[in-house]
């Protein structure tokens, strides 16, 4: 299994075990979307993503240690819905102690606490037991910025494939949208829209793209 490495970029990508649906409703969406906020975004830069009814998928850039904020003992080992991650930048040793921060979250562990708190909260909406995801997680790590653009686009036409839609744009539970606006959002938005160059050539291939074979053999295994 490809270990999750500080300032590599990945495709992360999971379903449900036996590809059983994981989604039900728009509430099972929005929960995950902050989930991903409290667990994902400390440790990286997102950069797109689409879940939809038995899977999800992100791109992602894992941030470099140095990148990532302490957390305070009180909030170090819990894996409660309130998490509060600090993000606290120490000159050195000394001041890091002084203010009580002592632990820096840790990638792998931190997709661990996203699927185990989805998890939790659907097992006991939907009043089952055992296991959700399945174990490990994939990941794929994407060395080139080409590839990452083609990832990006893969990913929010992947409702397009399943049938979901016609377009992206039509789809809501894709990071798509949220890049095109002007609206604030926690996506790593000027950095994908640079990839593209504009807005405008970034919705003109996501609509020129209607073959995802050669997309889904480079990004899936």
């Amino acid at each position: 299994m490809i270990p999750i490495e500080y300032g590599k970029y990945f495709h992360i990508y999971n379903r449900g075990i036996n590809g059983m649906k994981i989604f039900l409703d728009n509430n099972d969406y929005e929960h995950f979307l902050n989930l991903l906020s409290i667990y994902i975004e400390p440790i990286s830069e997102i950069y797109a993503y689409a879940i939809m009814g038995n899977h999800f998928h992100l791109a992602i850039r894992i941030k470099y240690k140095n990148e990532i904020g302490y957390l305070h003992p009180k909030n170090a080992d819990t894996e409660e819905l309130d998490l509060k991650w600090k993000t606290f930048f120490p000159t050195d040793d000394d001041d890091r102690l002084k203010n009580g921060f002592i632990k820096k979250p840790v990638p792998e562990k931190m997709f661990q606490h996203l699927f185990n708190a989805y998890a939790k909260g659907f097992n006991k909406k939907y009043h089952r037991t055992g296991s959700l995801f399945e174990h490990p997680f994939r990941r794929i790590c994407v060395d080139n910025k080409n590839y990452l653009k083609l990832l990006i686009v893969y990913i929010h036409t992947n409702p397009v494939k399943h049938g979901f839609c016609e377009y992206p744009v039509e789809y809501p539970w894709t990071s798509y949208l949220s890049l095109l606006s002007i609206k604030p959002t926690k996506l790593s938005r000027e950095t994908v829209i640079g990839w593209f160059d504009d807005k405008m050539k970034f919705k003109l291939l996501h609509d020129k793209t209607d073959d995802f074979t050669d997309i889904e053999d480079i990004f899936l295994e």
